[in-house]
């Protein structure tokens, strides 16, 4: 059976994003499928790991560069201010749930969901 887990950030907290990045690249190198998602107010850390040269850019980079982000949630990234910088970043709007992504579809695909 193909493990797979969703990491949902919602603290916008850096050190704990951080942490979140390195969780999603340990699974993916372990052979997991493993997502992340960005929720509240983690949304607005986006725009801030998304230019280079920045502190912690690189393991932002290497997660996105590796597709391991879901997306971020649209209504939060709009609430936050940050929906045009979190778009600019690449990541995919998700909003399949209100506005905001589904827990629950990511469990109906067989993920364990995982929140920060």
């Amino acid at each position: 059976m193909e493990q797979k887990v969703v990491l949902f950030a919602f603290r916008d907290d850096p050190m704990c994003f951080v942490h979140v990045l390195l969780y999603a690249l340990d699974y993916e190198a372990k052979g997991w499928e493993s997502k992340i998602v960005v929720e509240g107010a983690a949304t607005k850390l986006i725009p801030e790991l998304a230019v280079e040269g920045a502190p912690r850019h690189s393991v932002f980079k290497k997660v996105l560069d590796k597709g391991l982000f879901a997306g971020a949630c649209k209504a939060c990234s709009q609430a936050m201010k940050v929906l045009d910088e979190v778009q600019a970043a690449g990541l995919e709007l998700l909003d399949d749930m209100a506005g905001h992504p589904s827990m629950s579809a990511f469990q109906e695909q067989g993920y364990t969901v995982v929140t920060f």
